[in-house]
């Protein structure tokens, strides 16, 4: 079998199929150990924020400081869950985590997109709390195309600042992939679900799973 690494994550907009690819990765191999999300292993902190306006204390009051290390404790704290031996599956690594924090920062702070990259990677330093193999799935190459896939299918218009926060998303995610940020990139436009998680698996290094051998 084929070396594995201590932990996996998988990253992307939203609704281009990380839960739907970290499920089916989980159900292939008892390896895999799903970690999910990091407000999941440091709730209350995200659970004071979301009393009353969520999207106004995320948009309006916090700071780029204040968000991104929120992110970053919960991650460090999620990479701790992982039990010995096992590789762990992350919804969202930590290049994600800064897309994340990066866009809010353009969108509330009016910052460029290299500026606000800029500001959030210097306050991440070089942590690297867990090494993982990142893979982004992308709907499109093209920013563009890729937002309007993704928000179609929402089933229901995005409203408030979010469009803006998820063009700006999908524009920050092709810059950190122009910076070499995830280990690979995978193109899901018009690409069916089983070849999309072939390709997933082959970047993990396991693309045996794909026939179920190793299960």
């Amino acid at each position: 079998m084929a070396q594995v690494p201590d932990f996996v994550s998988l990253n992307g907009p939203d609704n281009v199929g990380k839960t739907t690819h970290l499920v089916r990765l989980a159900g292939r191999w008892g390896g895999f150990q799903p970690l999910g999300s990091v407000h999941e292993h440091d709730p209350e902190p995200w659970a004071r924020v979301a009393v009353g306006d969520y999207a106004r204390w995320w948009f309006e009051m916090s700071t780029t400081v204040e968000l991104t290390e929120m992110l970053l404790v919960g991650h460090a704290k999620r990479a701790a869950a992982r039990e010995a031996e096992r590789t762990g599956l992350l919804d969202r690594g930590l290049p994600m985590l800064l897309a994340v924090a990066t866009a809010t920062c353009v969108v509330k702070d009016g910052l460029t997109v290299g500026e606000a990259f800029k500001t959030v990677t210097g306050i991440a330093g070089s942590r690297v709390i867990a090494p993982e193999t990142a893979i982004l799935l992308l709907p499109s190459l093209d920013a563009e195309r890729s937002y309007a896939i993704t928000s179609a299918r929402e089933g229901r218009p995005w409203t408030g600042v979010y469009p803006a926060y998820q063009k700006t998303l999908h524009a920050v995610l092709l810059h950190q992939v122009d910076h070499g940020a995830y280990t690979a990139v995978v193109d899901c436009e018009g690409r069916s679900l089983d070849g999309i998680h072939a390709d997933v698996l082959g970047h993990v290094g396991l693309s045996r799973l794909a026939d179920g051998s190793l299960r």
